[in-house]
């Protein structure tokens, strides 16, 4: 378009020059370093075993509304037969809940119940309780209570998990199979988890247990992910806007090989030793907190 008349002129400085330039910069901060935020949604709490300390719990109950707001558990990790008793009593006598379902699932065939989708879909937390994560996969991924679940924590519903509850929220899960005892290509086994946290491997029971060596594995294999590990008895409580804070007793590990490179050693089977140069280590110390996205330290609130 050509402008001739001065009033043309005038019109093209006074509305379309400032609407390129908003166009333009926004083109460049997405492709600039800053890189954009997540979507916002709901909080997660995520225990990597042990202790539920009172503080770390209590935030959950606050994030979901209070101690009305309305709770479901996924107790399908463990096979204890006391384990839905158990959070009917930790939810209800310890911490003051009133509205607190457990969910039956052992199978697909029970996550596609209507009650137990409705269920799902009403709560405002849904808390997954520890034993074994691939049991937890294996019964919700491709069923109508985890669309549910997705649908809510959306919405703003908090997530919340122990131990292998908090091992099946990344999209790339550590199901606990492998040779542990190297860092090395193809020791450890991945599946599915359940994606709630995008471009982060989770580890759970971490310094205690000494995992060192399967979670760098992972994280080599996957150099555009970060490690982020939190030990007994601490939770890491993930925020909307990509951040995290440590709480409880203990830490939380960020293993960060973003950018950095990876090299294998040559092995007729495709599991060379993995080593890294440049890779960062952080240790959080309770109420200390983390940017996932720009990947520093960052003050706590």
């Amino acid at each position: 378009m050509i402008f001739t008349t001065k009033e043309e002129r005038s019109f093209m400085n006074r509305k379309l020059i400032p609407g390129l330039l908003a166009i333009l910069l926004a083109a460049c901060a997405t492709a600039g370093g800053t890189p954009a935020r997540p979507t916002p949604a709901g909080h997660l709490v995520l225990i990597g075993g042990g202790k539920k300390t009172d503080a770390v719990m209590q935030k959950f109950i606050e994030l979901a509304g209070g101690k009305d707001a309305p709770i479901v558990v996924i107790p399908t990790a463990s096979e204890a037969e006391d384990t839905p008793q158990y959070y009917q009593d930790l939810f209800r006598k310890e911490l003051g809940s009133t509205d607190v379902v457990v969910l039956p699932i052992k199978e697909k065939a029970d996550a596609s119940r209507p009650d137990l989708v409705a269920a799902a879909a009403r709560a405002r937390g849904i808390f997954f309780g520890g034993g074994d994560q691939s049991r937890i996969t294996r019964a919700l991924l491709g069923t109508p209570v985890l669309e549910a679940i997705r649908k809510a924590h959306r919405k703003g519903a908090v997530i919340g998990g122990t131990s292998a509850g908090t091992a099946c929220q990344s999209r790339h899960m550590i199901t606990g199979e492998g040779d542990f005892t190297v860092i090395r290509a193809g020791s450890v086994e991945l599946v599915e988890g359940l994606g709630f946290i995008e471009g982060i491997i989770l580890d759970q029971h971490f310094i205690a247990r000494q995992r060192s060596n399967r979670l760098m594995s992972v994280v080599l294999e996957h150099p555009d992910h970060l490690g982020v590990a939190v030990d007994e008895d601490t939770a890491a409580w993930f925020r909307p806007d990509g951040t995290f804070e440590v709480m409880g007793d203990r830490s939380v590990m960020v293993i960060d090989p973003v950018g950095q490179p990876v090299r294998t050693s040559p092995a007729a089977d495709g599991k060379g030793l993995l080593g890294v140069h440049g890779m960062r280590t952080h240790i959080l110390l309770p109420g200390e907190a983390f940017d996932t996205v720009r990947r520093e330290v960052v003050p706590s609130r």
